[in-house]
């Protein structure tokens, strides 16, 4: 989805870095988060890499996801080209399974943070839910949809019983 105003932006290395990186888009519309999602490579278009991170604040991007696998550098770069928030999502795309792409997103020099989420889908879901609580600072709609889905993910846990999958309680 690409919103003709977008609050946050979703970029990844590759294309192939998506079926990762779509659970940070679900989970945007599912808030009706304004978003763009496009593939920005640190490595095969580094001036738009440039460009992207340089107009991001200009063009009204609140926060920027960043997932990009093996040596990672897509979200230190977009970091130090904008005070927009860069949350790095390490992508598995080597053997190493996002080993390297964490090791080489989280250990980012001082003064050029990068916010790092866990390896993968999960981590790409949770980069979404943490820019919505960011944007909720400033929305309180949209941070009562947040507690909101957060109470529903909570209500369905204390109703789940180990006798429904065959265990003894």
């Amino acid at each position: 989805m690409a919103a003709v105003n977008p609050l946050v932006g979703v970029v990844m290395g590759s294309k192939s870095d998506y079926r990762w990186m779509s659970g940070a888009v679900r989970t945007l519309e599912e808030f009706g988060v304004a978003h763009e999602a496009r593939v920005v490579s640190a490595h095969r278009t580094p001036d738009l890499l440039w460009q992207y991170g340089s107009e991001a604040r200009a063009r009204g991007l609140r926060a920027i996801i960043a997932g990009a696998g093996g040596a990672a550098h897509l979200p230190g770069m977009l970091a130090a080209k904008t005070v927009v928030p860069v949350l790095g999502v390490p992508i598995p795309a080597t053997a190493l399974q996002g080993m390297d792409a964490l090791l080489s997103i989280v250990q980012m020099p001082k003064g050029i943070p990068v916010g790092t989420l866990a390896v993968g889908e999960a981590g790409a879901v949770n980069a979404a839910l943490l820019a919505i609580a960011m944007l909720g600072t400033t929305n309180a709609a949209l941070a009562d949809r947040l507690e909101q889905w957060r109470a529903a993910r909570r209500d369905a846990v204390l109703v789940e019983t180990l006798e429904e999958h065959g265990a003894a309680a």
